[in-house]
Parts: structure tokens; C-alpha cells; sequence
């Protein structure tokens, strides 16, 4: 099986993916720099600690390793924190993959999964929002992002890099199994939040404004759950090392559910009541995001297993009660 490097692999979202790179025969090597990332996360293959703008450290690991492709999560992805602290996201998150991408293209490394967002498409006019929607985004974190889409569609373009951008809705949920899931103490994915105070790990739980446009006034999004999210990127990496041309795609379900849906189904799976605090809206929160996934469907055959939302926070509330007697 082919080779995939994957930055940011100790993290929530590429645990996942590096377990069901694993459980597919691939050999995984993760670079890291675990500032986020939990090493016991990493279920399958090597880890090397590093950072994306140590340039040397990363070619170094590039270069011994020789993936088929790349697999890129490695940033930050705090839409509140970006507002408030915008040049530690454009360090982060555009130099850093500038810095694997020139890494990746002195070790003739010409394939790239990207984590993109749909933060990219800010407060769409049209929803479900499609893939050719115009990318507006209205904060640093998604534009960010939008900078990291326009470079791989000029590298693209020059020959250079096949890509593949997943635009991730919400992400949330833990491995099916119970063997990983978040185990970021600051995290801010609200299922997780919402299990967490379910568990007694946090006072309560707060809402971000009231009198959006929509039907209780809390915003709503399309919430994924994370194996979903892993098997679109496996799919992504079949596809380019079957010659397949750059593409985007949407992950999400295609269905929107508001803040106070998911904490009553929280409460539902929790059997457990928790105090939930309503404050005022946050900086750089669109009403409404719920993807088209038709895309991805039809192009990559990708089917989700779980799409609903009480077995999303089922998993996410057995992996808090697992945590609570665990080294995490």
C-alpha cells in the first residue's frame, strides 16, 4: 500500500483519519508539533514531532519517508480566536503550508489532501451552499483557508500538485470503537462542549446569541461525524492516486440543526440536565451553513454511516465517559 504523510495527525480530526489510513493496510508516518495533538491519539505508523514552519525538520521527514501523498491538517481553527489574534492564523495556517508545500515540492511530492472549510463561503447566499458558491468568508480563520485554496489552484494549474480541498461542515463525534476521539481540553466543537457539561467536566454551557435569523434564533449548521469526514478523505486519496484531477468538495450531511437542537439532543443521549447560559452573539458566526454534498457522492461514491445526530453525540458521549477514567 501507498505511502501517506500526514500533517497533524495527532490531532481530533487526523487521529481519525490516520486510524482508518491504518485499518486500510496505508503506511502513516505523522508530523506533529502536539501543541493540540495527543501522541496516544496516533493509533497506526510513526510520529514525528515538528513543526511546519521548522523547514528543515519537515523536509527532512518528507524527504527520508517518500510519501505517495501528503495529507494536510496541521492549523488553527478558532473562528472567535482568529478574529481576535488574525497574524497567529495567517502564520499558522498559510506560511505553514507554504512551508509543506515547498517541502513537498523539493521531495517531488505532487499529491495534497487538503483541510479546507466551509467557513470559505462565509454567510452564503444560497443554501445548501455548492462548491462553486463565491468565497467570501468573514473571518481569518476562513480566509485563511480561501489564501491556501487559491495557491493549490495556481500550483494546480502550473502542473505541479493534484489536490483534493474537503470543505468540513462541523465536525463532531468520536471513533465508533471508543479507541479515540477529542481530547483537546480547550476544544470548542460544540457536541463536544455539550457532552462535556453533560459529564460534570464543564459548569454549564453557552450560547452565542439568540436573534439570528432562524427558527429558535441560534445558528445552525451541518454537523458530520468524524469517521464520515475520515472515509471522504480515504476516498480523496484513492481518487488522486488513481490519476484523478484536482477537485473541492463539500463533507457535510446536506441538513442543518440549530445550537439548542444539539444540546437537547445532548441531553436526551446524556440523560442528564446542565445549565446553558445565553450571551451575546459571537464575532464572525454565519446564521446558517449546511453543505450540498451531492459532489462528493456522486464523484468519490462516498455513503455516511452515520448521518444523525443523536448517534453523533452517542459517540461522543461514550468517549467523554471513557475519558473520565482514562490517561486522557
Amino acid at each position: 500500500m501507498a505511502k501517506v504523510f500526514v500533517t497533524g495527525g495527532a490531532g481530533y480530526i487526523g487521529s481519525h483519519v490516520v486510524k482508518a489510513l491504518g485499518e486500510k493496510g496505508y503506511e502513516v508516518l505523522t508530523y506533529d508539533n502536539l501543541v493540540t495533538g495527543h501522541p496516544e491519539a496516533v493509533l497506526y505508523g510513526g510520529l514525528v514531532i515538528g513543526d511546519l514552519l521548522d523547514t528543515r525538520r519537515l523536509h527532512e521527514a518528507l524527504s527520508e519517508f517518500q510519501p505517495a501523498a501528503v495529507m494536510h491538517f496541521a492549523a488553527h481553527i478558532v473562528v472567535p480566536e482568529s478574529v481576535a489574534q488574525p497574524l497567529k492564523y495567517y502564520v499558522n495556517n498559510v506560511q505553514g503550508s507554504l512551508s509543506l508545500l515547498s517541502a513537498m515540492a523539493e521531495c517531488g511530492v505532487s499529491k495534497l489532501i487538503f483541510s479546507s472549510t466551509a467557513a470559505v463561503y462565509g454567510v452564503p447566499e444560497h443554501v445548501p451552499v455548492q462548491e462553486d458558491a463565491p468565497l467570501q468568508p468573514i473571518n481569518p480563520y476562513g480566509h485563511s483557508k480561501a489564501v491556501v485554496e487559491q495557491v493549490l489552484r495556481d500550483m494546480s494549474a502550473a502542473k505541479g500538485m493534484d489536490y483534493v480541498s474537503l470543505r468540513y461542515f462541523n465536525v463532531a463525534g468520536a471513533a465508533r470503537d471508543g479507541k479515540i476521539g477529542e481530547g483537546k481540553e480547550d476544544a470548542t466543537h460544540l457536541v463536544t462542549l455539550a457532552t462535556r457539561a453533560a459529564a460534570g467536566r464543564r459548569p454549564s454551557l453557552s450560547v452565542f446569541g439568540t436573534d439570528y435569523p432562524t427558527p429558535d434564533g441560534t445558528c445552525i449548521r451541518d454537523y458530520i461525524h468524524v469517521e464520515d469526514l475520515a472515509e471522504a478523505h480515504v476516498l480523496s486519496l484513492e481518487y488522486l492516486l488513481a490519476g484523478g484531477q484536482s477537485e473541492i468538495f463539500n463533507c457535510g450531511y446536506g441538513k442543518g440543526y440549530s445550537v439548542l437542537e444539539v444540546i437537547e439532543a445532548a441531553k436526551k443521549v446524556a440523560d442528564v440536565d446542565f445549565t446553558v447560559k445565553y450571551e451575546g452573539r459571537r464575532l464572525g458566526d454565519p446564521p446558517l451553513l449546511v453543505a450540498d454534498s451531492q459532489k462528493i457522492r456522486g464523484r468519490l461514491g462516498w455513503t455516511p454511516v452515520s448521518d444523525d445526530l443523536e448517534r453523533i453525540v452517542e459517540s461522543a458521549w461514550r468517549w467523554e465517559q471513557k475519558r473520565a477514567t482514562s490517561k486522557w
